[in-house]
């Protein structure tokens, strides 16, 4: 259930990210560095807000629980991901040629019914 606060947070993090947006087009006249730098200080600050929240937490322990699977996760070898590839690139080669029979033998026969 959300409390009143949480509620409060969020309309407080949207108003930060849109004032940021609006900040950023007002003041068009400065270096895009700074502007950026400044929008990115917004979304931080709004997102820090955000992490106080109960949702904030929950995501957060989700973000942290992928994390963990992907470290778990065996990544192929070089040699593993380059026999795939080529075994990839054979059958796309099989099938196109299959494909091109199969086009040219129906082209054949629609030209002997039509002629």
């Amino acid at each position: 259930m959300t409390s009143s606060i949480d509620v409060l947070k969020y309309v407080l993090s949207l108003v930060l990210i849109s004032a940021g947006v609006v900040a950023f087009y007002q003041f068009s006249g400065y270096s895009q560095l700074y502007r950026v730098l400044g929008m990115v200080a917004v979304v931080i600050v709004a997102l820090t807000i955000m992490l106080t929240t109960a949702l904030g937490h929950h995501s957060w322990a989700f973000a942290q629980e992928a994390r963990q699977e992907v470290r778990k996760v065996v990544w192929p070898t070089r040699q593993e991901t380059m026999q795939t590839t080529l075994m990839v690139f054979a059958m796309v080669l099989i099938v196109g040629f299959i494909i091109w029979l199969l086009d040219t033998f129906l082209f054949w026969a629609i030209t002997s019914l039509t002629a």
